[in-house]
C-alpha cells in the first residue's frame, strides 16, 4: 500500500518541558522536538513529502475527551504560572485515591486529577503542539476517509497514554482514538494495532466497553515496566467489550522472533474481527538501541512487521506515530517498516 506524504507540522516542535520526574529524580525528557526531525528523515529516505495538516477545531477531539479535561489542557499553564515560586511545567504533586467526588477548582488538584504521573509536564507550547498532533491524525484519517489506501501521521506529542479525560506518559490528547473515531464517520468497525514499547492504557481505557473498535496491544511486560497498572493478557473488555481487547506483553529483552511471534496471533485475531479499516499506532521505541531499552526489535525486525501488517490486512489504514527516543537509527527504523509496509526493499 502506497505512501506519497508524511502529515506534519512546525507546530508539533515547540511543546517541550526540559524534565520529568523518574524514580524520584527530575532527569532530562527524552521526548525532544528533535524527535520529528529524525523522523522526517527516515520519512524521506521512504520516498515520502510533507504536507500540512488542517485545523479542524475541537469537534474530532471531543468525539474522545471530555470538555472538563480539553478546558484544563487549554487555561492549565496560564493558571499554574500565577503560583509564585511554582516550576516551569505543570507537574502534579497530589492525586485522589479515588475521582468521584467534587471536581477541585485549584489548578494544583486538577493537576492530580487529569495526570496520572509525572512525565507529561505542561509547558507554555504543550496546548498548541498536541492540538497540532491530533488535527496530523484527523488529517491522516481524512486522507483515508477520501480514498487513500494508507496514510502516515507524524504525530508529537504523542497519545497512546491519554484517557478520555487523563494525561500521561508524556501524551495529552488520545491521537489514536482520534483518528479512530474520524474514520468511523465512514466506517462501521475498526482496529487499532499498537506496536509500541509500551502499552496503550489510553486507548484500551477509551474503548474497553466497546465492541465496534478492536484493540490489540504488543508490549513490555508491565509488572515491572511502564504503564505498569495496565497491559496484561487478563484484560480483555468489559461489558459489550468482553472480548474486543487483546494485550501481548512479552517479557523485557524479547527479540524479532518473540515480537513477530505474538504479532502473527494479533493478525489472526484483527482478521477474525474483520474491520473495516485500521489504525496502527507505531512506536519504534521497541528498538534494541532506544534509550528505554525495554525490547530488542531490529531496524529488520521493523521490516518484517511492516511486512506482515501490509500483508495480512488488505483495508484502509492510518499510520500514527507513538514512541521512539533519539537514537542513531530512529529515522531509518520508520523507513523499514514504511518500506515493509508497502512491500519494498529497505
Amino acid at each position: 500500500m502506497s505512501m506519497k506524504c508524511v502529515v506534519s507540522t512546525e507546530h508539533q516542535q515547540k511543546h517541550y518541558p526540559e524534565s520529568f520526574l523518574v524514580n524520584g529524580i527530575t532527569q532530562d525528557n527524552p521526548e525532544k522536538p528533535v524527535r520529528v526531525d529524525m523522523l522526517l528523515d527516515g520519512a524521506k529516505k521512504a520516498g515520502m513529502e510533507i504536507i500540512e495538516p488542517l485545523n479542524y477545531g475541537l469537534g474530532p477531539i471531543l468525539r474522545i475527551h471530555d470538555e472538563r479535561y480539553i478546558d484544563f489542557l487549554e487555561y492549565a499553564y496560564k493558571r499554574w504560572s500565577y503560583i509564585e515560586g511554582a516550576a516551569d511545567a505543570v507537574t502534579p504533586n497530589i492525586h485522589p485515591v479515588e475521582r468521584n467526588g467534587e471536581y477541585p477548582a485549584s489548578v494544583v488538584a486538577q493537576a492530580g486529577f487529569h495526570m496520572t504521573d509525572a512525565s507529561c509536564p505542561i509547558s507554555t507550547d504543550t496546548w498548541e503542539s498536541a492540538l497540532w498532533s491530533a488535527w496530523s491524525a484527523v488529517h491522516a484519517a481524512e486522507m483515508v476517509l477520501d480514498g487513500d489506501k494508507a496514510a502516515y501521521a507524524l504525530c508529537r506529542p504523542p497519545g497512546h497514554h491519554a484517557s478520555a479525560d487523563m494525561a500521561g506518559g508524556f501524551c495529552y490528547l488520545n491521537n489514536n482514538a482520534i483518528a479512530t473515531a474520524h474514520l468511523m464517520k465512514k466506517y462501521k468497525s475498526v482496529a487499532i494495532l499498537d506496536v509500541d514499547l509500551h502499552h496503550g492504557n489510553g486507548t484500551q481505557s477509551i474503548f474497553y466497553h466497546r465492541s465496534d473498535v478492536l484493540t490489540v496491544s504488543i508490549h513490555a511486560d508491565p509488572r515491572r515496566f511502564y504503564p505498569f497498572f495496565w497491559g496484561y493478557a487478563s484484560e480483555t473488555g468489559d461489558g459489550a467489550g468482553a472480548g474486543y481487547n487483546l494485550n501481548f506483553p512479552l517479557p523485557r529483552g524479547s527479540n524479532d522472533e518473540a515480537f513477530l511471534d505474538a504479532l502473527d496471533s494479533a493478525l489472526e485475531r484483527i482478521k477474525e474481527f474483520s474491520p473495516n479499516a485500521l489504525v496502527i499506532a507505531l512506536g519504534l521505541d521497541a528498538f534494541e538501541g532506544d534509550p528505554f531499552a525495554g525490547l530488542a526489535i531490529t531496524t529488520n525486525g521493523f521490516h518484517e512487521i511492516g511486512i506482515r501488517i501490509g500483508g495480512a490486512l488488505d483495508i484502509p489504514t492510518v499510520i500514527i506515530q507513538e514512541g521512539g527516543y533519539p537514537c542513531n537509527e530512529l529515522g531509518s527504523n520508520l523507513a523499514a517498516f514504511i518500506s515493509g509496509f508497502e512491500n519494498r526493499l529497505i
